[in-house]
This record gives C-alpha cells, sequence and structure tokens, in this order.
C-alpha cells in the first residue's frame, strides 16, 4: 500500500503529519478520480462531520473504497486488539488466540494426547526406575506435592519427584538455589535434566496444567511478585505449563532480581498473545534439545 498524501481543512505543515498535505477535504474526491486511488481512509468522525457519508457513497459510485478509522486513542492510549462480538466492534487489551473455543479444544487435544503419549510410552517404565533410586539415595516420598498457581489464580496440587532430602510443606516460600544443601544427590541430576517435571503429566491429563504454558510458582510467590509488577496476573489468563516459552529462552531458576521476574512475564505474555500449535511443537523440541545439552539455570 502506498499513500500518496492526506487532506484536511485546515492546511497541515511537515512537522505536523509524516504525509504531504494535498488539499481541503472537498478536494479529496476529485484527486482520487484524477489520479486513479483505489481507497480513501478517513479518520475524521462522521457522526460529527455528517457530510462524510455523502462522500463515502459518491466515492464508491467511482469505484473508490471509502473507509474510516476509528480513533481508539479517545479512550485507549495503548496498542489494542480489535474483535468482534456479532457486529460489534470490540476492543481488548491484547490478543488472546487461546481463549476461543475452537482453540480451546484444539490446545486440549494436543494436550491429552502428547500427555497420554509420554506417560504410557516414557513414564510406565522411567517412573518405577527413577522411585527405586530415589529411595536407594535418600529417606522420603518418592513424589512431591505442592500448591501452585493454576489458570485465573485457582491453586491446584503439582506433582513432581522429589529433590530435597527433607520434604518441605506446601506453605514453603523458599526457592531452591544453586547449590542448595537441601539438593539429594539424585535430586540434582532430576532437576538439571528436568526428569524432576515429570510426573506433572499427570496434571496436564487432569487438566490443571498443559503441555506448554507459563510455569505455575508457589501460591505465596504468586502474591509477592504480583505485587512487585502489574502484568504478573496476566500470564494465569491460560493454564501453566510443564515447559513454557520463557524457560526455552533461558528464564527460568531463582528469581534474584525484579528484572528477572519482568523478563519472564514478559516472555509468558507473548506466548499468550502468539499462541498456535506450531509454536507449542517448537517449544516442545527445544525443551527436549535443552534437557540433552543441559541448561546453565537448570539446579
Amino acid at each position: 500500500m502506498r499513500c500518496l498524501g492526506c487532506f484536511d481543512d485546515i492546511e497541515l505543515d511537515a512537522n505536523t503529519t509524516n504525509f504531504q498535505y494535498l488539499g481541503r477535504i472537498d478536494e479529496s474526491l476529485d484527486f482520487a478520480v484524477e489520479n486513479k486511488i483505489a481507497e480513501i481512509y478517513c479518520t475524521l468522525s462522521p457522526e460529527k462531520s455528517p457530510y462524510l457519508y455523502e462522500l463515502a457513497e459518491t466515492a464508491e459510485k467511482q469505484f473508490i473504497r471509502f473507509r474510516f478509522v476509528p480513533n481508539i486513542y479517545e479512550f485507549l492510549n495503548r496498542k489494542a486488539h480489535l474483535d468482534f462480538v456479532d457486529e460489534i466492534p470490540v476492543f481488548s487489551l491484547r490478543s488472546e488466540p487461546m481463549n476461543y473455543a475452537t482453540a480451546q479444544i484444539k490446545k486440549r487435544i494436543f494436550d491429552i494426547v502428547i500427555s497420554t503419549l509420554v506417560i504410557l510410552f516414557i513414564l510406565s517404565w522411567l517412573l518405577p526406575l527413577l522411585a527405586i533410586i530415589i529411595k536407594l539415595d535418600s529417606q522420603g516420598p518418592v513424589f512431591f506435592r505442592q500448591q501452585r498457581g493454576g489458570k485465573n489464580n485457582k491453586g491446584f496440587s503439582c506433582i513432581k519427584l522429589r529433590t530435597l532430602s527433607h520434604v518441605i510443606s506446601s506453605d514453603a516460600t523458599v526457592q531452591v538455589k544453586q547449590g542448595d544443601s537441601r539438593l539429594t544427590k539424585v535430586g540434582s541430576f532430576l532437576r538439571k535434566t528436568n526428569l524432576d517435571e515429570l510426573p506433572q503429566f499427570f496434571n496436564v491429563l487432569m487438566g490443571n496444567m498443559s503441555v506448554v504454558g507459563a510455569r505455575p510458582h508457589m501460591l505465596q510467590h504468586d502474591v509477592r511478585f504480583a505485587g512487585l509488577e502489574n502484568r504478573y496476573i496476566i500470564r494465569m489468563l491460560s493454564k501453566p505449563g510443564v515447559t513454557g516459552w520463557a524457560q526455552i529462552n533461558g528464564l527460568r531458576g531463582e528469581i534474584k532480581e525484579t528484572f528477572q521476574l519482568t523478563k519472564r512475564i514478559e516472555h509468558d505474555i507473548w506466548y499468550i498473545e502468539n499462541w498456535d500449535t506450531w509454536l507449542d511443537l517448537k517449544i516442545i523440541w527445544l525443551t527436549i534439545q535443552k534437557m540433552v545439552i543441559g541448561d546453565k539455570n537448570a539446579y
């Protein structure tokens, strides 16, 4: 698309517009006909200037499409997403492709298929083996359950393999640090390889989680992080994931500084606004790669 210029009843100079000023509004149609213009875009309100409707009808008789551009900045001073409810235009603060019923069905089927395959062909033999190794390495249960924040901030019981020498309670707020003395030898290996996350595929099958999404945090951390970052709660618009866009971009592990939280939230929100099945497949593939080659932030 190439814009030849603009028309306004007030003469505009170069400091006012990026386009060449071509004349008054009533001269626009003659210019469009003479220069074989395909489309005219009008940013003025037809309700305040009713003659614009007549101008639009005259333009269409000349096979020139006349389009009105609403000024949403009168009530919304940021980037917005346009959608329609029946024939009513509706603006929202962001695009949410997962919010549509068809997308939710597609993602749920994807989650069921992937989690079922993982459980049947990997966990069916790997979990018993890891359970024996964990039991031989340290005392305590094989599995670790903890309340985490889910979609719409609803808590759920997240299942993981135990990696600490002592089972911490569900209200603990101490994140695992690099070189943490609570880590068992087997637990350190499990965390570095992400194998401790595998039981979460049962959470996926039950519908508490998705294969891909923002990683769930402890409930106390959700409260604290929401107080540090206003956008934090946005990441809970979708189900938490076993892996996510932030994690494959190196944003995992302990959050020591506010900027680390900010970057993680930015990536989580980007995923929500840009989701599709191919993106999920890409994230899964990159997660497998990181499991093989290792991640410096995995501890």
